[in-house]
């Protein structure tokens, strides 16, 4: 056994057999990195991964590759779910990494990282394989050229780890940052809806789809599900309403759905929820539960009840520890195959059910002989009923009693299968999360139950999960109680501990919000700027002290400590929580504003503060300049539009007439020299780049080569091509940490080019998309890239029918 046999963590014992010379995360492991002049390899996963599963017996477990770990690395292993800090600073910088290296990856688990013996990432990546196969670049080759960067070229990485670093900084502070000139009112919370509304798949339920790709996974994201519950119970709308129920529905009929034993499984793998990724987690059941009963208060849909009571049977039967907590997760396979417990095939169901009831549970069930799923049926709801009944000639009665029969006799044979590894670590913020959750569903539901489960959990945290001065630990396994805890901690147990005062009528609960909250403030409050750290004033300082507000499937710390402070302030009238209340909105509020749909939490807390007669948050007005020498009827949303002579300019596109869109530090206008396209003739096109004061975008041609040069694209319908486009002579900046100026464009930029126009297009209207790539940056902070799309339909002349000219201020002296 190696060094992680003495954790208590379930995903590092996972490891502790393994040849590699694990170290869990500590000074122990960088001491004798930088004692020896090793690289540190730094892998991080947690229980339930599916693909860490894979890693950990495919390469973890070889024992040549581990022999050349251990003569080479420093190996350091750690369980994301125990130590968010670093998971979230790591998976950050791989990010980065991938960035500046212009690779097109996203981040996941596990994530594998190359350090300095200072703990600086100079390298990593996700899942690799033992061999080069199919394209991927086996572990060993990566272990390789690793080496021998770090043996021959010792400076070069360490210079890639200086500028990991450094753009990493800059990463985290863009995440909260922005322009202190806001005003957050209920427009704000109105445009969140709308952009939620515009996020639906329409057909298939679920939030953030993307048509361009349709069959991408979806995920339940229950805080953007919670916040339209809220909204619609206090401000009703239909069509969000029928919106929210169709992914509610489609959800509940799906495969992510357990239909034996309750429960949601972690997302789906398809547009119609069918084929699940098959972990479950503690957190999204203890949410979903809280969402599925706030819809049975809303609606009365007798299925959002059935749904919500499912989920909390399963919470309670499958992952309540005997002395009241809630465990963390079930695995997603079972014998090295991802959803074998689950999974059926209809000899199977024709076994067990027999040739009676058979029928009936495959048609509804949509059990057939060749599953879509390589391992087998994922049972999912296939017909209604109703329809099934009457296809099979029984009553609606009949049917459901027998399928109730039929689903208790499956649960019985699944449940003699080898049965899916359960994480039995005890963390306080998911348990938060779902004392919450019950306390909820025990006043909407009127569950006496559910309340005590509540209450068992509450003392359980509050009487074992305490260090000797009563700060809250983070995890707890076997007895062993370990880590202090994070924002999250505090922030998910008070907002349980809220919620079970409210559905107890007890002033104990209240109480302990009250001390964990002052707790909280004393520990992660930024005195400077507002808001809460992740980490505590005492606790491990990394690169950066990470404030996150972005919702993702868990909701943002700061937006829960928000509406944690709002309600004990409704509760108690103490003026602190208020004051504490508004600064942490006015401190996010200029991310609010640009993106209310990604910080949904905030925006809710925001509305409960509107809702208890709180005024907007106002912050200082922003100083605006007019970049020099732009001409005063440039990109004049007066002017625009208003004439087609050279006293204005008309733009055929442009991103809005008020600036960047929300989350965008570039505004965009089109131009033509013409009133209509010439078929089979070009016509020239000028795109005006205007970026928001005191920022810059990458030039092109960029340099240094790593950085993402600003592009200019176009996509046509009926032909129409972007020719010769001419990107201007850039400025050039002095960047701290890197050694050649940076080349880019400030203020406005105009690029000229021409269209050329195809002779079958005539008489047609052409559809013209733009699409804008460019990465904003300021003197402190770079933002992720990001792509501004705008369209346009544009006339195009007969053949041979002349057109006129159009904006000649702009184009004047620029040629033919």
């Amino acid at each position: 056994m190696n060094r992680l046999a003495q954790e208590s963590s379930p995903y590092l014992l996972m490891h502790a057999h393994n040849p590699v010379d694990w170290y869990p995360w500590g000074p122990e492991a960088f001491e004798r990195a930088r004692k020896e002049n090793k690289p540190i390899f730094l892998s991080i996963g947690y229980s339930s991964c599916y693909w860490c599963h894979v890693m950990e017996r495919l390469v973890f477990s070889n024992e040549e590759i581990a022999r050349y770990m251990n003569e080479h690395f420093i190996n350091v292993k750690v369980d994301r779910e125990e130590r968010p800090d670093v998971d979230d600073v790591y998976m950050t910088a791989l990010q980065v990494y991938y960035q500046l290296s212009g690779i097109r990856q996203s981040g996941g688990w596990p994530l594998s990282m190359f350090l300095t013996p200072t703990g600086k990432p100079f390298a990593g990546g996700t899942y690799f394989p033992p061999t080069d196969q199919r394209g991927m670049v086996g572990f060993p080759t990566v272990l390789r050229r690793v080496v021998e960067l770090w043996e021959t070229q010792r400076e070069t990485a360490e210079k890639n780890a200086e500028l990991v670093v450094t753009y990493l900084k800059k990463t985290f502070e863009a995440r909260a940052g922005g322009s202190p000139a806001v005003r957050l009112d209920r427009s704000v919370v109105e445009r969140a809806m709308r952009d939620l509304v515009r996020s639906f798949d329409t057909k298939f339920g679920g939030l953030d789809f993307n048509p361009a790709l349709p069959m991408g996974p979806k995920f339940p994201v229950p805080p953007k599900l919670m916040f339209l519950q809220y909204e619609l119970t206090h401000r009703p709308d239909d069509r969000t309403a029928a919106l929210l129920e169709l992914t509610l529905d489609r959800m509940a009929a799906g495969g992510i759905r357990d239909h034996l034993a309750g429960g949601f499984h972690r997302y789906s793998t398809d547009r119609k929820w069918l084929v699940p990724h098959f972990e479950k987690m503690l957190y999204d059941n203890a949410q979903l539960a809280e969402v599925y009963a706030e819809a049975y208060r809303r609606t009365g849909k007798p299925l959002y009840r059935e749904i919500a009571e499912e989920t909390f049977g399963f919470l309670l039967s499958e992952m309540n520890d005997p002395q009241g907590g809630f465990y963390s997760a079930l695995d997603a396979e079972t014998d090295h195959v991802e959803g074998n417990f689950y999974v059926w095939s209809a000899e199977e169901i024709d076994r067990v059910l027999g040739p009676d009831d058979a029928p009936l549970f495959k048609r509804v069930y949509g059990v057939v002989e060749q599953p879509a799923f390589e391992h087998g049926n994922v049972l999912h709801l296939a017909v209604s009923v109703e329809q099934a009944a009457a296809e099979l000639g029984l009553s609606v009665e009949t049917a459901r009693d027998r399928l109730t029969l039929m689903r208790r006799k499956l649960l019985e044979a699944r449940n003699r299968r080898p049965r899916p590894f359960r994480d039995e670590k005890i963390l306080t913020s998911w348990n938060g999360l779902t004392i919450r959750a019950l306390a909820v569903g025990s006043r909407i539901l009127k569950r006496a139950d559910y309340r005590a489960a509540a209450e068992r959990a509450a003392h359980f945290i509050l009487d074992r999960m305490r260090d000797p001065r009563g700060r809250l630990l983070r995890s707890h396994y076997r007895g062993t109680s370990k880590v202090s805890g994070y924002l999250d901690d505090y922030a998910f147990l008070v907002s349980g501990l809220i919620a079970l005062h409210q559905a107890t009528g007890e002033a104990k609960w209240l109480n302990a919000a009250r001390r964990l909250t002052d707790d909280q403030v004393a520990l992660f409050w930024d005195d400077r700027d507002g808001g809460f750290f992740f980490t505590a004033d005492d606790q491990e300082q990394l690169f950066v002290r990470p404030k996150n507000i972005h919702d993702s499937v868990l909701p943002s710390e700061n937006a829960v400590s928000a509406q944690n402070l709002l309600r004990l302030f409704r509760l108690t009238k103490h003026e602190p929580y208020r004051e504490y209340a508004e600064r942490t909105l006015r401190a996010f509020a200029p991310r609010m504003k640009e993106s209310p749909a990604t910080t949904v939490g905030l925006v809710a807390a925001l509305s409960l503060h509107l809702d208890q007669g709180g005024q907007p948050i106002e912050t200082a007005p922003r100083q605006t300049t007019v970049p020099e020498g732009t001409p005063p009827a440039a990109l004049s949303p007066q002017s625009a539009g208003k004439g087609k002579d050279d006293a204005g300019l008309v733009p055929i596109a442009m991103t809005g007439p008020d600036g960047p869109k929300p989350g965008h530090r570039l505004s965009v206008h089109v131009f033509l020299d013409q009133d209509r396209l010439p078929a089979g003739g070009t016509c020239r096109i000028a795109v005006v780049l205007q970026t928001e004061p005191g920022w810059h975008i990458n030039a092109n041609p960029v340099r240094p080569s790593f950085l993402i040069p600003t592009t200019v694209t176009l996509r046509s319908k009926h032909g129409t091509q972007l020719a010769g486009l001419v990107y201007p002579d850039p400025d050039r900046l002095t960047v701290q940490g890197i050694d050649e100026p940076v080349l880019v464009y400030e203020g406005r930029t105009i690029l000229y080019g021409r269209l050329r126009v195809p002779t079958e297009a005539a008489s047609q209207v052409e559809e013209l998309h733009f699409e804008v790539r460019y990465q904003a940056c300021n003197d402190r902070i770079c933002e992720p890239p990001k792509t501004l799309s705008l369209e346009a339909q544009v006339p195009v002349a007969p053949k041979d029918v002349p057109t006129h000219p159009l904006n000649g201020p702009l184009f004047r002296g620029r040629g033919q």
